[in-house]
């Protein structure tokens, strides 16, 4: 399958794991996607990552953050040119 935009494809499971209410989500790992999750880890809206192998493919296993009653950390998400906007 190929993606046209591998960090909108991102974006979107971070935002619909979150909007699911899912522990975890997984994506297909690369430098940038790393990069990004680590900045996403430390501004506390995400809990951790891990990159997993598995059939020679990396891939990225983020832990999702929620507040009190499972509020969402991440209420809103979205790619605009090269720039991201979390809310």
């Amino acid at each position: 399958m190929t993606m046209t935009d591998p960090i909108a494809d991102m974006l979107t499971r971070i935002r619909n794991a979150s909007r699911a209410k899912l522990d975890q989500v997984e994506i297909p790992s690369s430098n940038v996607k790393k990069d990004i999750v680590r900045i996403l880890m430390r501004e506390g809206y995400i809990k951790r990552f891990e990159v997993t192998t598995q059939d020679k493919f990396e891939n990225i296993v983020v832990t999702l953050r929620y507040g009190p009653n499972r509020k969402a950390n991440i209420t809103g998400i979205k790619r605009i040119s090269d720039a991201i906007f979390i809310s």
